[in-house]
């Protein structure tokens, strides 16, 4: 392994390996199951998401503010559970980071926004811990992408310098923020381009990487 080899893997979750946990979309469904209006749901949703990504607010806290301010002819548990049926795996991204994993000895890390009950649930659901090493994700850790601080949070604990460290994301602000504090950044735009650029940074599934 050369000196500049990568050897940790930073991974946004939502639109990387899985799909987003609570968008625009998920919540436009949710407003049609349970016959809410979506534009008030929405701008209730952008007064007070931030406060529960970063850990400062409970799930059921959220729902209070966004849903249940009112009576409602169904449970907070059902919203709940809605909104954790929408999540869905990206199976080829999850293969090609478990592939790679193994065959290079990465480190691999989550570096994400997203609430604590939201995140446990796709941990869990997903199985990620079997080939995630650790997540530093905003409500866990109170700091919240594009604080520069969440990545380097993310180094520190790694233990990694940045020039080793890639990092897969579907934002390109956040793209742009790694590489500035020197990470590997690719901006994540599906399976076969993202499976491109980590080749070459000599992360390749591929015989002839071997080297013979």
């Amino acid at each position: 392994m050369s000196s500049s080899a990568i050897t940790t893997l930073f991974l946004d979750l939502g639109g990387v390996l899985l799909s987003n946990g609570w968008d625009t979309a998920c919540r436009q469904k949710a407003a049609e199951a349970f016959n809410l209006d979506p534009r008030e749901m929405d701008q209730r949703h952008h007064l007070t998401f931030d406060t529960y990504e970063v850990g400062k607010l409970t799930l059921d806290g959220y729902l209070e503010r966004i849903v249940f301010y009112e009576n409602r002819p169904f449970t907070m548990q059902e919203f709940r559970q809605f909104m954790f049926a929408q999540s869905r795996p990206f199976p080829d991204m999850i293969e090609l980071v478990r592939k790679l994993k193994e065959r290079y000895g990465l480190k691999v890390a989550v570096l994400s926004n997203e609430g604590r009950e939201l995140q446990v649930h796709r941990i869990q659901a997903f199985n990620l811990a079997s080939f995630i090493d650790y997540f530093i994700v905003s409500s866990f850790v109170h700091l919240r992408k594009p604080d520069e601080d969440i990545f380097r949070l993310a180094l520190d604990v790694s233990q990694t310098p940045p020039s080793r460290c890639a990092y897969i994301e579907d934002r390109p602000m956040f793209v742009d923020i790694a590489r500035k504090l020197g990470i590997e950044a690719i901006c994540h735009h599906g399976y076969a381009t993202t499976k491109a650029a980590l080749a070459g940074l000599s992360l390749s599934l591929d015989a002839a990487s071997d080297g013979g």
